[in-house]
């Protein structure tokens, strides 16, 4: 493996969603966005804070690759992909590399 390049990032995203009435409201719109951010970045996310609080979430996700350029991009579009969402707002994001 000499010679070849592993990037890790991970992105936490703090989210609010007020139009949430209820934990059960909360997680449906969590789920979905967990699921396409899976399903299109290959990505591996978990709701890591404010499980408990009706309009609040953090999530986690982690990106692997030998491409930083790309996984920056991938944050990007994660990004994007969170602010076209019309039942949540972002009210932080953070970008760390591993």
């Amino acid at each position: 493996m000499q010679g070849q390049s592993c990037f890790v990032t991970l992105v936490t995203i703090e989210l609010l969603i007020p139009h949430a009435q209820s934990l059960k409201d909360k997680r449906q719109v969590v789920r979905s966005l967990k699921e396409r951010i899976r399903a299109k970045f290959n990505a591996s996310v978990a709701e890591v804070a404010f499980q408990d609080k009706w309009q609040r979430a953090v999530l986690a996700v982690c990106l692997v690759g030998s491409d930083k350029r790309l996984l920056t991009s991938n944050t990007d579009r994660i990004r994007s992909l969170c602010e076209e969402n019309r039942d949540i707002e972002i009210t932080e994001i953070e970008q760390l590399w591993l």
